[in-house]
This record gives C-alpha cells, structure tokens and sequence, in this order.
C-alpha cells in the first residue's frame, strides 16, 4: 500500500507565504508526494523535496528558467502498480477526456493542475484524470483543496478530495 498526496499550484510566495500546516503534515504521512507544477519559487520545491519521502513533479507555465532546470514537463512513475502520469495542463474542459486519453496511452492515472479546479473522471478507456485544485489559491472555487490516495497491487482507492479551512486574508 501506498500513500499518495497530490498537490498542484502552490503558487509560493505569491499566493501565500507558505503551505498550510495541514498541508505540511500530508506530505510527512505520505509515501509518494507529486506535484504538478505552478510553484512559482525554487524554495518551495527545496522544501517538498526535503521533507518528502520520494517526490514526482512537473514544471508549470508560471514557473521560471530555475524551476525549468529541474523539472520536466511530464513526469511518469509507476506507484503501487499504477501507472502515473503528472503535467500542468491539458487544454480547456472540452474534450479533455479524449485529448489526454490519446496523449497518455501508457498512463492508468493523469495528475494535471492549472485550472485551480478539483478533477476526477474517467475516460471511457479507463484512464482516471485527477486535479488536486489548489492549497494556497481557491480562484472562483469555494475552498482550496488537495487530494490524498492510495496505490495498491495496480488500483486506486481512498481518494479524498481535502478542504482547506478558509485563512485569514
């Protein structure tokens, strides 16, 4: 079993001056933490690293030529059997399911961010599309959010899309 902790557009410091505690303590209770992309500092991805058991990330539009040095565009790892596959952004709503079931043939799982929007379907192929919308910049959403999982022997279980307690502006 393992456990997985999906994270994207953090958006530090710009957004908030850093991840919330609640945050900080899903990535100490996770096996695997992945991030896909909008860090906007090199500090923050330090820090996930550090503290992060094994770490799976990918660079996003808003992040700079120091953050493009370390990251890919698109990130794949196998976790608990599942195959993985993480990038910051897939294109409008429309057509989603289709676009990234032909981009990410090999791929059982897509971890994408931009939009700050919770995701979770899944493509007539099978293949599951999870956005953890954002613990630092709800946009037009009601709460910020990330998402918690668990890989085991090829399968998903025990997604849980986190809500975030509203702080003080």
């Amino acid at each position: 079993m393992t456990r997985v902790l999906l994270l994207a557009d953090t958006h530090l410091p710009k957004r908030a001056r850093d991840l919330p505690e609640q945050v900080w303590q899903a990535v100490d209770d996770a096996d695997v933490v992945v991030h896909a992309g909008d860090w906007v500092d090199l500090a923050t991805l330090d820090r996930l690293e550090a503290r992060s058991r094994h770490l799976v990330a990918v660079v996003g539009n808003n992040d700079g030529a120091d953050l493009r040095a370390r990251l890919p565009e698109v990130a794949t790892a196998e976790i608990g059997g599942v195959r993985f596959a993480v990038v910051h952004e897939t294109g409008g709503k429309l057509g989603r399911e289709a676009r990234c079931e032909a981009a990410y043939p090999d791929a059982d799982v897509l971890v994408f961010g931009h939009s700050h929007i919770p995701w979770d379907t899944t493509t007539p192929r099978g293949l599951r599309l999870l956005n953890p919308g954002s613990p630092t910049d709800r946009r037009r959403q009601p709460h910020c959010t990330y998402l918690t999982l668990t890989a085991r022997d090829g399968a998903l279980s025990d997604v849980v899309l986190h809500r975030l307690p509203a702080r003080a502006e």
